[in-house]
């Protein structure tokens, strides 16, 4: 008893009396005891609340000019067939719930209190309707839902257990943006119970799973269940790694301003926060594991066990030789019948570990391959082939203009010389870099032939303009990438009259 922080306990305690009052006009409508026309007792603090859920679809849709008689008109179609009461009567109800949700007297709800946080008397107050417009033509009020009566409804909506830790995930980070740090430490320790609740089930759940499965549909049914259940933790997890983010950068800030020397008790609250939040992250990353073998070894291991059970009580002689003997099957039933109990058949293969034995490879060629480039002789009228020659000499002919305006020491110099004033799509192109890369192979270029080559190849028409000089390319340092598709390594470009 010692322990308990009396303070830390009240804390709020205004707030949750605010939301215990905004029921008060529904049991305020329970204690009227109207009657319908065969003298039954009209469901009141149930027609309230249908209203409330009435105004809120009516907001949903957009539709803010609903009147008394709108609210009679709905009360009418909702209930004709449970009670007897004329048109004035729904009329009348209708006015008396807007009255009770608003009073007459245009001033909001009230409920008083003694505060035990402040150990003084307080006057809470509240507002579930408000007048929206005013039709003067036919004198008549227009009311929608106010933010204390959207509150309500949602405080009737129920939550399921299974979504309380993701809705304490989504308060402690208002909290945390707030700067609300001992709330947000207290929303911690309410998701730590959040998570021990979700243990205690997994485990229960376990339990369960090994005891009920009995046959396909139940196991079909909890495989679903934690697939449910992994699904939402997977989601929580995600949510855990931003709140982790964020707490650690909210740290980082404060630290940079100096609070953890001018305020350090906020700083040892944000320091308190990170830890325990580790502490929470790591103990619903275990539920994540549990949930995990519960699917892959748990629910395997119960279907094993129906598949075995079904097995051991299978009797030969009674469940397969007397059905067969005792009722004369034809001959396609009969084999369809015996067929699960035939022995596999059994097929004699080859091992793959043959594949690992040594193989002799042997291939017939008449003539002993030659790394050459391509020879026309034979295809001089091929279209493709004519205009990758050309190509070639275009290539050439910039490089050589590059080369004499000092741009072209390089091939970056020489893709950049192309990009202003040449043509830039050759360097976009598969044949602009297959070029350099033969150059470079055959490097030095002497007399404008590739030294070896006999024939007319593709490259004769570009290399005749080199003239009496010869072309050197060097590979260079770094990687060019002339576009998204192609990059090449750098290369050095020279050219060098030819030595007499």
């Amino acid at each position: 008893m010692d322990k308990l922080d009396i303070q830390e306990i009240t804390n709020g305690y205004r707030e949750r009396l605010r939301r215990l009052a905004l029921f008060d006009p529904l049991y305020e409508l329970d204690r009227k005891r109207e009657q319908d026309q065969a003298k039954n007792i009209i469901d009141m603090k149930g027609f309230g609340l249908l209203t409330l859920l009435f105004f809120f679809e009516q907001k949903l849709m957009r539709q803010y000019k609903i009147g008394t008689n709108d609210l009679a008109g709905f009360l009418h179609k909702l209930s004709e067939s449970s009670y007897q009461l004329e048109e004035t009567d729904y009329e009348r109800i209708a006015r008396t719930i807007i009255q009770t949700f608003r009073p007459t007297t245009g001033r909001k709800r009230s409920f008083t209190f003694f505060n035990w946080e402040t150990s003084q008397d307080e006057t809470i107050e509240y507002s579930i309707l408000k007048a929206n417009n005013f039709d003067m033509k036919t004198n008549t009020q227009y009311y929608t839902l106010d933010e204390d009566g959207l509150e309500l409804i949602f405080a009737t909506k129920e939550f399921y257990s299974e979504f309380q830790l993701s809705i304490n995930q989504l308060m402690l980070r208002k909290q945390l943006e707030k700067g609300e740090f001992k709330g947000a430490l207290r929303q911690i320790n309410e998701m730590r119970i959040d998570v021990e609740s979700l243990e205690e089930r997994i485990i229960k759940l376990k339990r369960e799973i090994q005891r009920s499965i009995v046959s396909e549909e139940t196991f079909e049914r909890y495989k679903q269940l934690l697939e449910d259940i992994n699904g939402r933790l997977i989601r929580e997890d995600e949510e855990f790694k931003e709140l982790r983010q964020f707490v650690k950068e909210t740290r980082e800030r404060l630290y940079s301003k100096d609070i953890h020397k001018k305020e350090k008790k906020t700083y040892d609250l944000i320091l308190t926060i990170t830890r325990e939040l580790e502490s929470v992250h790591y103990n619903h990353s275990r539920l994540l594991e549990q949930t995990f073998a519960l699917k892959n070894t748990t629910l395997i291991t119960a279907q094993e066990s129906l598949y075995y059970t079904g097995i051991q009580a299978f009797n030969f002689d009674q469940d397969l030789v007397s059905h067969i003997i005792s009722e004369p099957l034809p001959l396609e039933a009969m084999s369809g019948v015996l067929h699960p109990f035939f022995k596999v058949e059994e097929n004699q293969m080859w091992s793959p570990l043959t594949l690992l034995a040594e193989q002799n490879i042997t291939e017939e060629q008449e003539e002993r391959a030659e790394n050459r480039l391509l020879d026309m002789q034979d295809d001089a009228d091929d279209p493709y082939r004519n205009e990758l020659i050309k190509k070639y000499k275009d290539i050439m002919q910039y490089f050589l203009l590059a080369y004499e305006s000092n741009r072209g020491s390089t091939l970056s110099e020489f893709i950049d010389y192309l990009k202003e004033y040449g043509d830039s799509t050759l360097y976009k192109q598969r044949y602009f870099y297959h070029f350099w890369l033969v150059l470079h192979q055959r490097s030095p270029i002497i007399k404008g032939k590739v030294d070896g080559d006999e024939g007319k190849t593709l490259l004769d028409d570009a290399l005749a303009l080199l003239g009496g000089r010869r072309l050197i390319v060097k590979e260079g340092k770094g990687i060019i990438k002339g576009n998204k598709r192609f990059s090449i390594q750098e290369m050095i470009l020279r050219l060098e009259a030819e030595k007499s």
